[in-house]
């Protein structure tokens, strides 16, 4: 009975926090939410609605912004997984009749007919199982089911179509109102634990003037006070009602005086939309194909240019700014060559580890206890004047890059640069110690240059890291980086992306 009374308050606990992510962008005089609304909305996606300014919504797959998202927020105690066969199951939302996706139907019928315009998204701390024939329709960093995937297998018999006839038999519908169906929907995970979910909200409170609660106290007021308004009747809130519901709840306190945030994203991360919380943010997301980019060329052409007019302009604002990258680690390594180390301008890095993180340079005195890079090099072709880099810090490359690069005639050996103690999402301690490794991977890449030979380098990693290793981009010489197929969706191995510097004379002077 105990074990059930916790689980039922920590998914409570659950949608609440997700909740106050999501409204506390009301606060944000700059921010592009509209309204927001708790239990309320279509039965089966009323736990969470987001309204957006018009034009600012986050973008469906076919690149339009949304108008709406409603979230069915389901909170497991234990971790697991979840496949489409489950979307026809009412048990997997404890329901008696009606399953998800009937829910789903009945909503899309409702608010959006031609499926257009609104998101409906189930938001959990399960995902999808990697080895489910749903898995990859769905747009790695949006959530949103790719509604072209689920219809790219012709017949029944393919593993889309039997989907489709699971789906459709289940719904009673044909072809065309499942595609319409399934332009609507979303299947986001949020991996934090609830206690980091709490250190992000902090983050985002002191940035947008809400009363910060310390994490050394058990109780966090911002759980039980929107069911209280729920008691109360109190469902929906735009910009003015909801700073008046917060300021009588005692809820409002001083906005922080910290850095000008700029966001650059080539991607959307599922829930943590940088216009929310961004002064300034430089989209990318419209050169790329889920993750990879529409046309090769512009790496260099489009891309780079775009990113070094916005930092630039970032740079002569003020000496100090925080950057928060949804993006491939090739802008994150290019971000880090415009804000190089002689820019002189402090930069802290919105990191994405378990949690969120601040990183910067100098955020911790360097420690000679933390892990060091142990590095190998490995002969291939002793004509070639270029070699490689593997930078493994959340996992081991090195078997990837050597396939990649073992029959390049120019590449005459592979560098392979790896924490001792293994690679792992904690392999770095904070930004200093990622300015300690990238100082390292440089000096180390330097006793292995030849007079015009190129790094080809590869990264697995933070972007805090990519960023760091960036500045000193000068240092390393004639780079070409290269990003990877992790989810296998068309080649499961690495393509070249960015080579740097684009300018010549740059080039000379490396």
């Amino acid at each position: 009975m105990a074990q059930a009374i916790v689980a039922r308050r920590d998914g409570d606990a659950f949608q609440a926090r997700l909740f106050w992510g999501r409204a506390a962008r009301l606060l944000d005089p700059h921010g592009h939410v509209r309204r927001v609304g708790f239990e309320s909305g279509p039965g089966g996606f009323d736990d969470i609605w987001v309204e957006y300014e018009p034009g600012h919504g986050p973008l469906d797959p076919d690149g339009s912004p949304l108008g709406r998202v409603h979230m069915q927020c389901k909170w497991h105690v234990s971790p697991g997984a979840y496949g489409h066969a489950a979307l026809v199951d009412p048990e997997f939302i404890n329901a008696k009749s009606r399953s998800l996706l009937q829910r789903a139907r009945e909503a899309q019928i409702a608010y959006a007919p031609d499926g257009r315009g609104i998101r409906f998204q189930l938001t959990t701390n399960w995902g999808v199982d990697h080895r489910d024939a749903l898995r990859p329709m769905i747009a790695s960093r949006s959530a949103a089911l790719v509604a072209a995937r689920l219809f790219e297998g012709k017949t029944d018999r393919s593993q889309q179509g039997q989907v489709r006839k699971l789906w459709r038999d289940h719904l009673a519908i044909d072809d065309q109102e499942l595609r319409r169906l399934a332009q609507t929907l979303a299947f986001g995970q949020v991996p934090d634990s609830l206690d980091a979910l709490r250190e992000q909200l902090d983050l985002v409170f002191r940035l947008v003037g809400l009363r910060s609660v310390p994490l050394s106290e058990s109780g966090f007021v911002y759980d039980d006070v929107v069911f209280q308004w729920l008691a109360q009747g109190r469902l929906e809130f735009d910009r003015p009602s909801f700073r008046a519901a917060c300021a009588k709840e005692n809820l409002i306190g001083p906005a922080a005086g910290g850095p000008k945030i700029y966001g650059v994203k080539s991607f959307e991360h599922p829930f943590d939309r940088l216009e929310e919380r961004c002064d300034e943010v430089l989209s990318l997301v419209q050169h790329f194909d889920d993750r990879f980019i529409r046309g090769q060329a512009d790496w260099s052409t489009v891309l780079y240019p775009e990113l070094r007019t916005f930092l630039s302009a970032a740079a002569t604002e003020s000496p100090q700014l925080r950057l928060a990258l949804d993006a491939h680690v090739t802008l994150a390594f290019a971000a880090g060559s415009v804000l190089d180390i002689k820019s002189g301008r402090r930069v802290e890095i919105e990191q994405r580890t378990l949690e969120r993180r601040i990183w910067s340079a100098d955020d911790a005195d360097v420690d000679p206890n933390w892990p060091h890079l142990a590095f190998e090099w490995t002969e291939m072709n002793p004509t070639g004047q270029d070699f490689a880099v593997a930078v493994g810090l959340t996992h081991d490359i090195e078997a990837a890059v050597r396939r990649q690069v073992e029959d390049h005639a120019n590449i005459r050996g592979l560098l392979s640069c790896r924490p001792v103690g293994g690679a792992g999402a904690r392999a770095i301690v904070c930004g200093a110690h990622a300015s300690v490794l990238a100082e390292a991977v440089v000096a180390e890449a330097r006793t292995r240059r030849l007079a015009g030979g190129r790094i080809h380098l590869f990264i697995a990693g933070p972007n805090a890291f990519s960023f760091l290793l960036g500045q000193r981009r000068v240092a390393m010489g004639p780079t070409t980086l290269y990003e990877f197929d992790f989810e296998g969706a068309r080649t499961g191995a690495y393509a070249a992306s960015l080579s740097l510097p684009i300018d010549p004379s740059e080039q000379r002077r490396g």
